[in-house]
C-alpha cells in the first residue's frame, strides 16, 4: 500500500500573489492569500502533473480545526487543507463568509 503522506520541508512563491512562503513540511498553501498548488496525487508526494493554480473555494469546520477546500483551476480537482497557525485570518473570514452568502 502506498504512503499516504510524505513531509516535505520546502519554501515556494505563491503562484497567486507573490509570497514567500517558508515551508514547515505541511505547508501547503499561501498563508498570505490562501491559494495553493496542484503538485500532489497524495499530501508531500509531488506527483500531480497538473501543477495548476488551487483556488480557495470554501471553509469548513470541525472538530479538528478548520479545513480550506482548494478547487483547481485547470483541472477541476477539489483537495481539503487544514488551516495553519500563520495563515491571514481576516483571509479566512473574508473567504467563509463569501461562500456562505445567498446565491
Amino acid at each position: 500500500m502506498a504512503k499516504r503522506f510524505t513531509r516535505v520541508v520546502e519554501d515556494f512563491e505563491c503562484g497567486r500573489c507573490g509570497a514567500l512562503v517558508a515551508g514547515k513540511g505541511y505547508t501547503n498553501h499561501c498563508p498570505r492569500c490562501l491559494w495553493s498548488r496542484h503538485v500532489d496525487v497524495n499530501p508531500g508526494d509531488r506527483q500531480a502533473d497538473c501543477r495548476g493554480l488551487m483556488r480557495p473555494i470554501a471553509v469548513e469546520s470541525g472538530g479538528g480545526g478548520s479545513v480550506l477546500v482548494h478547487r483547481c483551476e485547470a483541472c477541476g480537482k477539489t483537495m481539503r487543507n487544514k488551516t495553519a497557525p500563520n495563515d491571514d485570518f481576516e483571509a479566512i473570514l473574508t473567504l467563509a463568509r463569501s461562500r456562505s452568502l445567498p446565491r
